[in-house]
C-alpha cells in the first residue's frame, strides 16, 4: 500500500475506535459539552456544518477539506491523522454567509 493509503486506513480505524467504542458495549456517547469541532478528517458531503466555502451540513466538496469538520469527543481530534481542532467563527450553520448577513452564530 502507498503511504497515503496507509495514512487513510490508520485515520479511518482511529476514527472508528474513538467514536464507536467496542462492539460489545455499543457506541460511546459524549455529552454535548464534551465535544469539539474536528476539521481535516471528513469525507466529502459528511461535514456537520458550514465553512467559509460551504453553507451547511453535508456540503463539503472534497475529502479531508481542512475547513470541513465533524463533532468528536474532546481529546479525540488530535489523535486522528490530519485532525485539527477548529473554532473558526464561520464554522456555523450558514457558514461565512451567515456571518456576513449578521445572523447569530450557533
Amino acid at each position: 500500500m502507498s503511504k497515503q493509503a496507509n495514512t487513510l486506513v490508520a485515520a479511518s480505524i482511529a476514527t472508528l475506535v474513538a467514536l464507536g467504542g467496542s462492539l460489545a458495549s455499543g457506541p460511546v456517547l459524549a455529552a454535548k459539552g464534551d465535544m469539539e469541532k474536528c476539521a481535516g478528517i471528513v469525507k466529502a458531503g459528511k461535514n456537520d456544518c458550514g465553512t467559509s466555502k460551504s453553507a451547511c451540513a453535508g456540503t463539503a466538496a472534497m475529502d479531508r477539506d481542512t475547513e470541513a469538520w465533524i463533532l468528536v469527543p474532546k481529546g479525540t481530534c488530535e489523535r486522528i491523522a490530519g485532525g485539527m481542532v477548529t473554532d473558526k467563527p464561520e464554522n456555523v450553520h450558514g457558514g461565512a454567509a451567515a456571518l456576513k448577513d449578521g445572523k447569530k452564530a450557533g
